[in-house]
């Protein structure tokens, strides 16, 4: 008889550390609402000495604002997953 009661409180340990386990991984993959976004490395296709003047982000895109070494300025629009250029928007040509 003392040897199913040793087994019952060893079961109800082992259930308890088993919810715990759970939640905690729960509440881990759902605090991805903060996660960072980060580009793989890449070049943007922009001659040698174009600076970047500005950035913003929104749904699943990145604006760049360049500054390219002949005067223009064009508006990069890229893939924030795959980090490559989706258009150029130019003032003129």
């Amino acid at each position: 008889m003392a040897a199913l009661k040793w087994l019952v409180g060893v079961m109800g340990v082992l259930i308890v550390v088993g919810t715990v386990g759970l939640v905690v991984v729960l509440v881990q993959r759902m605090g991805g609402a903060a996660r960072e976004v980060s580009l793989p490395p890449s070049s943007l296709g922009q001659p040698a000495g174009t600076r970047m003047l500005s950035l913003a982000a929104a749904e699943g895109r990145i604006a760049v604002l360049v500054a390219r070494p002949d005067g223009t300025e064009r508006l990069l629009l890229l893939d924030a997953q795959r980090g490559r250029v989706l258009g150029e928007l130019r003032a003129a040509e």
